[in-house]
């Protein structure tokens, strides 16, 4: 593999896990083109699988699973490099899926990748993490405490996990947060943000905060949730994870209603254009999904 095409996936990761997730974009898109020139298809499906992550991190969803799908489809390959990353594309393209509010299509996915899995650590945690986080969709707390049961069993043995074990106190908060348990999901979520600054990784840190500022409104904490939703919103904001920002901001939006409008309305209007901004990027029968989501529908209707 030459310098170049090392640096290129170099920098494509460091902006997936540590950085600003478009920034890794273009350096992807020349990652992939270069590898396929050298015939280095492990080099080309790692790219592509860093393009789709990088792409959905900024809320570009469409874009991301047209990257991610065509590579969760390669499961008659015999070369286990492809395989492995098959697999992690369909666990990120359920992840997709899921943000769009289609829980059973990122089941699906997430079934799909643990069959490519074949018992690898790290797709087989990452598809049954998804599987955890599809069962809070459909409602199925006791199915999602199954799946994160088998999960964490993967995660917490190995010291260096530090993405996944920080993913492992979502779906934990998520699952407690169904029982109506927000104590629960705020001590879970308290040492998963100190893991994540401490791994330079603050798009991670931005989704716990949001994580732990709606437990926080569940637990009646309004002050403190107050803070931790605009910590989580400047953080996605200066990242451009456009996913992050719209509930960050719309959740502060709506908290700040009376107590203070001026930040109010420019909150939510933050959140409008997010919202907006991934519609734009996804094809038609998708961008109308989206726009009907109960959520994101009444947060639009709010102009």
């Amino acid at each position: 593999m030459s310098d170049e095409l090392a640096d290129l996936l170099a920098a494509g990761e460091r902006a997936a896990f540590h950085g600003r997730p478009a920034g890794g974009i273009g350096a992807l898109e020349s990652a992939f083109e270069q590898a396929k020139e050298q015939g280095r298809g492990a080099e080309a499906t790692a790219a592509a699988w860093l393009l789709g992550v990088c792409l959905g991190a900024a809320g570009k969803f469409g874009s991301a699973l047209a990257v991610l799908e065509p590579l969760a489809a390669q499961s008659g390959t015999d070369i286990p490099e492809r395989r492995l990353f098959a697999a992690l594309a369909a666990a990120s393209a359920a992840s997709v899926h899921r943000q769009l509010g289609q829980h059973e299509s990122a089941k699906a996915l997430d079934e799909q990748g643990l069959a490519l899995a074949e018992g690898g650590a790290e797709p087989t945690f990452d598809a049954l993490l998804g599987l955890a986080a599809d069962s809070v969709g459909l409602g199925d707390a006791p199915a999602a405490r199954g799946r994160l049961a088998e999960a964490a069993a993967i995660a917490e043995p190995r010291a260096d996990w530090w993405r996944q074990k920080v993913e492992l106190a979502w779906v934990q908060a998520e699952a407690a947060l169904l029982e109506g348990n927000p104590a629960a999901a705020i001590d879970t979520l308290s040492p998963a943000i100190t893991s994540a600054e401490l791994s330079g990784a603050p798009r991670y840190v931005s989704k716990s905060l949001l994580f732990l500022g709606v437990a926080q409104v569940q637990s009646g904490q309004l002050p403190d949730a107050e803070v931790t939703l605009r910590r989580a919103a400047t953080l996605a904001e200066s990242l451009g994870a456009v996913p992050l920002l719209w509930p960050s901001r719309a959740l502060l939006g709506a908290l700040l209603e009376e107590s203070a409008p001026a930040e109010s309305a420019q909150s939510l209007a933050a959140a409008r254009g997010a919202v907006i901004a991934i519609a734009d990027d996804l094809p038609e029968a998708l961008r109308d999904i989206w726009l009907d989501r109960q959520d994101v529908a009444a947060l639009l209707g709010g102009d």
